[in-house]
């Protein structure tokens, strides 16, 4: 599984990538909002960061005008990956960003027959929204398993990434169903390292260490 941090903070984003961490970075524009930064520049800086795709939402809801904005932010760099919502003009916009070479990403999707849509349309990634469908009182991952059987079946390129992750078991529940990438707010992707019994085990081995009066090197 691929990890995405879903972050505009570049500093959060450096320490994750040269940790090797992630393979591409999500944005959008609520997190453009926290990170309290123009959206071309900090979105450019991030860009330079990693070298992985880089989703960056428009925030036009019409065809036309979706595909100015596009424009602009497949400017920013080379690995820009331009973020559609999931909406006709949206998917329209998708095929044809998709047939000029650009990567997709179709997010807000909530149901298998969205998803089924944005693959017919080519998108890169499909965006299912994990948390949201949970505090709804669905299973989110329950859509991941749809679309997982549904793209499995007919052979689509476009890659599940799981969204709106809030917990460390959403990733190892995306991973175990198949999903190809997971998109995770930098806290959470840091506590995928953590468990009591390694932190147990590393305290006695630190312990014992210190009684034989040894150094390495």
């Amino acid at each position: 599984m691929k990890f995405f941090v879903d972050t505009a903070d570049v500093k959060d984003i450096r320490e994750l990538n040269d940790m090797g961490l992630i393979d591409g970075v999500t944005t959008n524009p609520s997190l453009i909002l926290k990170a309290g930064r123009d959206i071309k520049e900090v979105t450019k800086e991030i860009c330079d960061i990693v070298s992985g795709p880089v989703s960056a939402e428009v925030t036009a809801v019409d065809y036309a005008e979706i595909m100015r904005e596009a424009a602009v932010l497949a400017k920013i760099a080379d690995n820009i990956c331009i973020k559609l919502p999931l909406t006709l003009d949206g998917l329209k916009a998708c095929k044809a960003l998709t047939s000029d070479g650009h990567k997709t990403n179709v997010t807000l999707c909530f149901s298998a027959t969205q998803a089924l849509l944005a693959a017919k349309a080519g998108a890169t990634f499909i965006s299912p929204f994990i948390g949201r469908l949970d505090d709804m009182g669905f299973d989110g991952m329950e859509l991941i398993a749809e679309i997982r059987t549904i793209y499995d079946n007919y052979d689509f390129d476009t890659e599940i990434l799981a969204a709106s992750i809030r917990t460390v078991d959403h990733v190892k529940r995306a991973a175990l169903i198949g999903a190809d990438v997971a998109t995770v707010p930098p806290a959470t992707l840091k506590a995928l390292v953590k468990h009591p019994l390694t932190d147990k085990g590393l305290e006695q081995f630190l312990a014992d260490w210190a009684k034989t009066g040894q150094k390495i090197g």
